[in-house]
């Protein structure tokens, strides 16, 4: 391969330029480097030099002038340069030693070899020359090229140290895999088995970002079995793990639950690039574990596991310090839910039962249907094809529904505050009961979607139930 074509850029020139000029010999290194050869594009790319990498960032910001933004981090001796759609990362090569207690190394200045030794994999350990007459040869070191053709994951060094140095990148490798289609090499995965449990040194911030990373891989299955195999899983998503296995009475067993849901994320990844609607499929059946009972004249069940892993989501995501805001509503929501489309077709699609439907899910409707038809994993051709079928006059029942009344964007035409004032009440349970019953008279078809009709039938109902005394009823 010829490697200055990939390096057509002016800006490869100028940094060789910059380099040259401040006597630092500089590289291209890492990510970019191995995507050239997969022929994967990137915007973001490193820069080695032997020297600073501030003072080589800054030359650069001259050669190329306004239209380059420059950011110095000086507590951590790196530069970024913004140029046009590109982020480039300037850092003076190094050698580090770790505390086995600490994920924070000791640095000192090194030599391009030093920098490539302590790279996390040998296909990251590549590095391109800019500088001199040497522009756009390669230097490879422990044969990145041959993992690549390989398809390997491997660590430059002995993977106990690497990974023991700093146990994120076992989950770096595991990423990789996933994104890539790659295997770990043999030794390499024993290595993250034997150190799995130096994970619990790394903030979960960190290992959030590799897990996500995973999730919204081509095959995120492969990433999160490969979690499970090594016992990372454990340390990570212990409530994943107990999905795990197969609980038999009288003969009478169900299904693996973990590897279902592995099977729903694949599957929805096949479908969406929504990494919400990924992250709803693998905590669609997360309460299963809690839920889980014998009764001899059913079989087994797992009763309000949709309802009680909605109250989960909420806790595993502060867990993980994700982002607790509508992301987390969105999957709570859909988890809560991803049993009611099922229901509805085996309820017949009634006109009401589809407005409940698309009211409760509102314009997250259509990430639920593909939720629900990916939690089809059953080996039963014939049963598969009468659940897509009944999903299938669903979609038309919905379809007919909104054509006629905007039910995704429902309001309660009476809210509380309304009911208070008009009918001198306070704050209580007799609210909600009240609101509710006006949202399935509308539901229903009992009563038009309209203000005035919803509030003569509150008042009817409200006096026929005795929710009112006569009192406060409204004059």
């Amino acid at each position: 391969m010829n490697l200055k074509e990939h390096l057509s850029d002016s800006v490869f020139r100028s940094i060789g330029k910059a380099g040259e000029e401040i006597s630092q010999p500089v590289y291209v290194v890492g990510g970019y480097v191995r995507d050239i050869f997969l022929n994967r594009h990137s915007s973001d790319i490193d820069f080695v030099t032997v020297g600073s990498g501030i003072k080589l960032a800054k030359h650069v910001s001259k050669i190329i002038g306004k239209t380059s933004r420059l950011s110095v981090y000086a507590n951590y001796g790196t530069a970024q340069l913004r140029h046009g759609n590109l982020e480039l990362e300037f850092v003076g090569a190094r050698k580090e030693s770790y505390n086995r207690d600490s994920r924070n190394p000791i640095v000192e200045d090194g030599t391009l070899e030093d920098d490539q030794n302590r790279r996390d994999f040998t296909i990251n350990a590549m590095a391109i020359r800019l500088d001199g007459d040497d522009f756009g040869e390669l230097i490879d070191p422990f044969d990145g090229i041959g993992d690549l053709d390989k398809k390997i994951i491997r660590t430059p060094c002995d993977p106990d140290i690497t990974f023991s140095d700093d146990p994120l990148r076992m989950m770096r490798a595991i990423r990789f895999a996933s994104q890539l289609d790659f295997n770990i090499y043999p030794e390499t995965l024993e290595a993250i088995r034997r150190n799995k449990d130096r994970i619990e040194i790394i903030k979960r911030e960190r290992i959030n970002d590799e897990f996500s990373k995973i999730m919204r891989s081509k095959r995120p299955s492969v990433g999160l079995r490969l979690l499970d195999e090594t016992g990372l899983m454990s340390f990570i998503f212990p409530e994943l793990t107990a999905l795990k296995g197969v609980s038999t009475v009288d003969g009478r067993g169900h299904k693996d639950n973990f590897y279902h849901t592995l099977q729903v994320v694949d599957n929805v990844a096949a479908r969406s690039d929504n990494e919400w609607l990924r992250w709803a499929a693998l905590f669609h059946d997360i309460a299963k574990p809690v839920t889980k009972r014998w009764i001899p004249e059913i079989g087994w069940t797992f009763h309000n596991h949709n309802f009680i892993g909605e109250k989960m989501v909420k806790e595993l995501f502060r867990k993980m310090k994700m982002p607790l805001n509508d992301k987390m509503k969105y999957v709570a929501k859909l988890v809560g839910l991803h049993m009611r489309p099922q229901q509805a077709g085996e309820e017949g699609v009634t006109d009401s039962g589809v407005r409940r439907l698309i009211t409760d899910a509102g314009e997250d409707i259509d990430d639920l249907m593909i939720l629900a038809e990916c939690d089809l994993t059953s080996k039963n051709p014939a049963k598969v094809s009468a659940a897509l079928n009944s999903f299938a006059s669903l979609r038309e029942r919905m379809k007919e529904i909104n054509a006629a009344d905007d039910y995704r964007r429902f309001k309660n035409p009476i809210n509380g505050h309304e009911i208070m004032q008009r009918l001198n009440m306070r704050q209580g349970p007799v609210l909600g009961v009240l609101q509710q019953a006006v949202k399935d008279a509308i539901l229903d078809g009992q009563i038009p979607y309209d203000h005035d009709a919803a509030w003569d039938y509150l008042i009817e109902y409200a006096n026929t139930n005795n929710l009112i005394p006569p009192a406060t009823e409204e004059k």
